[in-house]
C-alpha cells in the first residue's frame, strides 16, 4: 500500500500545529453522526485539521483492516488548514446578529465543509494514484478530479486517500495483488465486501464519517450490509455525474455509504447536486438537538451559534420529517426468491431470514401494509427465467474490449482472466440475446413491482466469508459463490431502480444482517426516509 504523502506517511502523519492538535476525545467518528460532526465544525466546536488528524490517526491505528490503498496525510492536512481559513474568513468577527444567517448560508454553499472522506480506487482524485485495484496496469496519477470527486470536494470535504477495491471492481470482495485485503471491522477475519469494501470498512471502523461509492451489481449495498451500514444505490440516471444512457449496459451508479440514513441522505444530496436551503423556524429543532449532544467537548463556554438551523437538501428534509412525523402508509411486497434461482440453489442463512422478519415487523409496526408478493411472470416465479446466465453474460461482456498484452494478462487475478476468456469465447449472437433479455427486464421494471410501492428482500444470503475464501476457489465456482452471497443485489442494477440496504439485526457473533428496500424510479428520498424509520428501533 502506498502511504506516503509529500512529507508524511499514514503511520506518521504530518504534525498539525500545536494550536490545532486533535482533542484526545476525538478518537474516531463513531462518537457522533456525520451530521453532528458537520455542525460541530461549522459552529466552531472542532477544526478541519482536528477532524482530518483524527481520520489519519484512526487509519493508522486500524491499518490492519486494509481499508486504504493510498494515504496522503500531507495533502489532506494542507487542504484541512485551508478549510479552517475559509470558515474563519466567513464567520469570525461577524456581528452576533448576523452570525446565524452567515452560518446557514455557509452550510448551504458548502454542505460537507470540514469533513474527511475518501474515494474508492476506481475514481480519479487529482494528485493521488489510481490503480483500479490491478497489478496488470501501471497506476496513473490524474491531474484533475473525476466529476464525482470534484462535486464532493466542492462541498467542502477533505480526501485523505484512496480505499481498497477488487481488481477493476469486478468481485464482491475487496482483495487484489497490490495490498492487504480489506477486512470487516465487525470481524477482521471476514471480508468487508466489495467493491466499495475499503470505504465501508473505513466508515464502520470510525476512520471516516461517510464515504461515496459506486454500485454496478451491489458494490455499495453489499459492503454496507457486510459492515452494518446504510448504503444507497440510486436509480439509473439520477446522479448527474454518472453516465446518463438509459440502457441496461449502463449498470453502475454512484451512491453514499454511512452509519445512518440521515448521514446517507446528507451525502446523497451532495452527490445528486441538490439545492441546500435552511429549514424554516418551525423545522429547526433537529439542529438544536444535535448541538446539545456535542456542545462542551472543548469549547463548551462558547455558545455562539447555538440552535442555528443548518441548510438541508431534499433527502435530509425527507428523513427529518419521517423521524418526527412518520410516513404515510406504504404497500410493501416481500420477495424471498432470488433471480438466480432455479439455476442456482439459493438457501439463505437463518440469520438472513431473521433479518427479513425484523424488517417486516419494523415496517408493519409503523402502519405499512407488508405482504408476500402474489403476482409472478407467468412461469410460477417472480423473476424472469434465465437471469443467471443472462446477467453473467452482461457482466462479463464489459471486458470484451479490454486490450492487454500477454505480460499484463499474466498479472491479472484468476477470476478476471476467467471473465476475459468468457467474454472472448462467447458468440456475439449469444451476448446480444442476453443483453436484449436484460433490457426487457429493465423496461418492465416498474410493472414488475406490481401493486407495491416498495419491494423488500434479504440483502446477503450468507455471513461474509473469511478473507481469501472466494479467491481460493476455482474461478467459475468463485463467481457462483458470489451469487449465493449476494442473491438479490444485481437485479436492481439491471432494472435501474433505486435500492437501499438497512441493517436491522445482529446475530450472536455480532455480525450485522440487513434488508434491501427497492423503490420506484425517483424514490431515493422515500427509501432514505423509510430506512431512517427502521433505524429508530
Amino acid at each position: 500500500m502506498s502511504t506516503t504523502g509529500r512529507h508524511g506517511t499514514a503511520d506518521h502523519p504530518t504534525d498539525a500545529t500545536p494550536a490545532s492538535t486533535t482533542d484526545t476525545e476525538l478518537t474516531d467518528f463513531r462518537a457522533a453522526t456525520a451530521a453532528e460532526w458537520r455542525e460541530a465544525f461549522l459552529t466552531g466546536d472542532v477544526s478541519a485539521v482536528e477532524l482530518t488528524t483524527s481520520a489519519l490517526t484512526a487509519q493508522a491505528v486500524s491499518s490492519s483492516l486494509g481499508a486504504f490503498l493510498h494515504v496522503d496525510a500531507d495533502l489532506a492536512l494542507t487542504r484541512a488548514a485551508e478549510l479552517d481559513q475559509v470558515r474563519a474568513a466567513v464567520l469570525d468577527r461577524v456581528p452576533a446578529a448576523s452570525r446565524a444567517s452567515r452560518l446557514a448560508d455557509l452550510s448551504a454553499r458548502d454542505p460537507l465543509l470540514g469533513l474527511p472522506t475518501a474515494f474508492k480506487d476506481l475514481v480519479d482524485v487529482a494528485g493521488m494514484p489510481t490503480t483500479l485495484g490491478t497489478a496488470a496496469l501501471d497506476a496513473a496519477v490524474p491531474p484533475r478530479d473525476a466529476d464525482l470527486a470534484r462535486r464532493v470536494h466542492r462541498a467542502g470535504t477533505v480526501s485523505i486517500g484512496k480505499t481498497q477495491v477488487p481488481e477493476f471492481g469486478l468481485p464482491c470482495y475487496s482483495e487484489n495483488d497490490l495490498a492487504a485485503p480489506s477486512r470487516n471491522p465487525l470481524d477482521p477475519a471476514r471480508t468487508s465486501g466489495g467493491s466499495t469494501g475499503g470505504g465501508a470498512a473505513a466508515v464502520a471502523a470510525g476512520i471516516l464519517p461517510l464515504a461515496p461509492g459506486n454500485d454496478g451489481g451491489g458494490s455499495v449495498r453489499i459492503p454496507a450490509a457486510a459492515c452494518g451500514l446504510v448504503g444507497l444505490k440510486p436509480g439509473r440516471g439520477r446522479m448527474p455525474d454518472d453516465p446518463q444512457e438509459d440502457r441496461v449496459t449502463n449498470l453502475a451508479v454512484s451512491g453514499p455509504i454511512a452509519r445512518t440514513a440521515e448521514d446517507a441522505a446528507l451525502l446523497f444530496d451532495v452527490m445528486a447536486g441538490a439545492r441546500f436551503t435552511a429549514p424554516t423556524v418551525g423545522e429547526a429543532g433537529g439542529g438544536r438537538r444535535r448541538r446539545r449532544r456535542l456542545r462542551g467537548r472543548r469549547r463548551g463556554t462558547d455558545d455562539d451559534g447555538a440552535g442555528v438551523a443548518l441548510a438541508e437538501g431534499p433527502a435530509m428534509r425527507a428523513v427529518r420529517r419521517a423521524l418526527t412525523e412518520g410516513l404515510a402508509p406504504l404497500r410493501v411486497g416481500v420477495v424471498t426468491e432470488s433471480p438466480f434461482s432455479p439455476e442456482l440453489d439459493i438457501l439463505p442463512d437463518e440469520e438472513a431470514i431473521r433479518a427479513l422478519e425484523a424488517g417486516v415487523a419494523g415496517l408493519s409496526g409503523r402502519g405499512h401494509a407488508v405482504q408476500g408478493t402474489a403476482h409472478d411472470t407467468g412461469a410460477g416465479r417472480f423473476w424472469p427465467s434465465g437471469y443467471h446466465e443472462d446477467f453473467r453474460t452482461l457482466w462479463t461482456s464489459r471486458l470484451a474490449g479490454l486490450e492487454l498484452g500477454e505480460e499484463a494478462r499474466a498479472r491479472l487475478r484468476p477470476l478476471t482472466r476467467h471473465f476475459l476468456e468468457l467474454a472472448a469465447e462467447r458468440p456475439a449472437e449469444q451476448t446480444a440475446r442476453s443483453v436484449t433479455a436484460m433490457q426487457r427486464l429493465a423496461d418492465d421494471a416498474e410493472a414488475l413491482l406490481g401493486p407495491w410501492d416498495v419491494l423488500m428482500t434479504p440483502m446477503l444470503g450468507m455471513r461474509p466469508p473469511e478473507v481469501g475464501w472466494f479467491a481460493g476457489l476455482d474461478p467459475a465456482e468463485d463467481y457462483v459463490q458470489q451469487c449465493r452471497f449476494t442473491p438479490w443485489s444485481s437485479v436492481v442494477n439491471v432494472m435501474g431502480l433505486p435500492a437501499i440496504n438497512v441493517p436491522v439485526h445482529a446475530d450472536a457473533e455480532s455480525m450485522s444482517w440487513s434488508v434491501q428496500l427497492i423503490g420506484r424510479r425517483g424514490g431515493e428520498e422515500q427509501l432514505l426516509a423509510l430506512a431512517a424509520t427502521l433505524q429508530q428501533d
